[in-house]
């Protein structure tokens, strides 16, 4: 049972990444997907460079406790394998190297972030130096498309100005990295498909600027089958969408719209977890062409296995992530606070649990998680993982309680796949 011939890739089926930080997730994940009777396909091996070198795994390692798990849990269906968040050649290598089929491509590094904010004097001085990287800016000037939904992208002056400042370099990053996996695939002659991001931006995706990177993208011969714009309204980590849903579904309509005109690829939702409630219109754009990608989710719901057997250690935990909190949180986008959650003291293990954790039964109509104490221990994973003491503990913890980490990942992720077949 070789890592090559575990993992396909999926296409335009539409996709659900299962992260796992720790390696004892995918038997819960599996009881997710057996219990949803989904139609949705996984992907179980999904981690980002970044993550493995904040948890201290290889990306063998990845692999083979995600297929390991699959296959003791009984699953006999298809699986993709997420290598998440590369930036380099080396990134690709290590990845391909392990049998990863699904390549996302991270050129969030060559992105000019502050780029919508720039004066029309500024960003014609900034554009005199972005040119050079665009030299795809002619050939959109002045055009204007025509959306399935009757929406009309406008490409003028200053949108290709704006796309060309923001994203030229980042453009051509995502191509050669492109084209670096596709070279050590054909050579070894190896199926593969590409992901692009684009969503760690402050302003969300512009209609144009989807239209431009995909476009290029495509023309330089991407094998692109899924691309992750930045939505509107806030995505924040470890909590539900926070926005109006009315103009979230009017974005997917043409986002997706721009998808299926000139791919067709599909749309994917990065920081995807918990995202409950925004899961129904996801589905509905895109007529069951998405892919979802969550991470945390699961080391958060390995906590909450810790809560229910071993209080003393959840409440070490919750001390140690608040002593880490406003370090580690600088690489994400959150909004808790240490003053705006209680600490432990006080707290009966019920109500620990809730504050920091929160269960379903709590929320309004079930539909997502809202406390900010999922966000506290959620961007502290990597200090508490690598910690001599704690991270240890909560594998002990995990290992002495296999059924209890299933079920609540069962239960978890099933509501998950459940509100994106509302919207197939």
């Amino acid at each position: 049972m070789s890592n090559e011939t575990q993992c396909v890739t999926l296409g335009l089926s539409p996709s659900f990444g299962f992260g796992d930080r720790i390696g004892l997730a995918t038997p819960g994940h599996v009881a997710a997907m057996q219990r949803s009777g989904s139609g949705i396909e996984p992907i179980f091996p999904q981690q980002s460079i970044r993550e493995m070198t904040r948890t201290k795994r290889t990306a063998d390692e990845v692999m083979s406790d995600a297929l390991n798990g699959a296959r003791e849990a009984g699953w006999t269906g298809r699986i993709g394998a997420d290598a998440d968040h590369l930036k380099t050649p080396a990134d690709v290598d290590l990845t391909f190297a392990a049998g990863f089929t699904f390549f996302t491509i991270d050129p969030s590094d060559d992105v000019d972030q502050k780029a919508d904010d720039y004066s029309e004097a500024e960003l014609r001085e900034k554009f005199e130096t972005a040119k050079a990287s665009a030299p795809w800016y002619d050939g959109y000037l002045g055009k204007s498309i025509k959306l399935s939904t009757g929406t009309e992208i406008s490409l003028t002056e200053e949108a290709c100005m704006r796309a060309a400042v923001k994203y030229g370099a980042a453009i051509q990053r995502a191509i050669n990295l492109g084209n670096h996996i596709r070279s050590v695939h054909e050579a070894a002659g190896r199926d593969y498909e590409i992901e692009l991001s684009v969503d760690e931006t402050d302003q969300p995706t512009t209609l144009a600027e989807h239209y431009i990177i995909a476009d290029q993208c495509l023309k330089a011969g991407m094998k692109l089958v899924s691309l992750a714009p930045r939505f509107p309204g806030e995505l924040e980590k470890g909590v539900d969408y926070k926005g109006s849903l009315s103009d979230l579904e009017t974005a997917l309509n043409d986002h997706a719209a721009i998808a299926e005109m000139i791919g067709p690829y599909k749309l994917s939702l990065h920081s995807g977890s918990d995202k409950i409630s925004m899961y129904p219109a996801l589905a509905r754009a895109t007529k069951g062409q998405f892919h979802v990608k969550t991470a945390g989710t699961s080391y958060l719901e390995a906590l909450r296995v810790v809560a229910r057997h071993d209080e003393a250690l959840f409440r070490k935990l919750i001390r140690f992530g608040r002593e880490r909190y406003d370090v580690d949180k600088a690489t994400y986008h959150v909004s808790a606070t240490l003053n705006g959650v209680p600490a432990d003291d006080g707290l009966d293990g019920t109500r620990l649990e809730q504050v920091y954790l929160e269960r379903w039964a709590d929320v309004p109509e079930g539909k997502g998680f809202t406390e900010p104490g999922r966000q506290i221990l959620h961007c502290t994973f990597g200090s508490t993982l690598t910690d001599p003491e704690l991270g240890p503990a909560i594998r002990s913890v995990l290992e002495a309680h296999p059924d209890t980490y299933t079920e609540v990942l069962a239960d978890h992720f099933s509501r998950h796949l459940e509100a994106l077949k509302q919207g197939l």
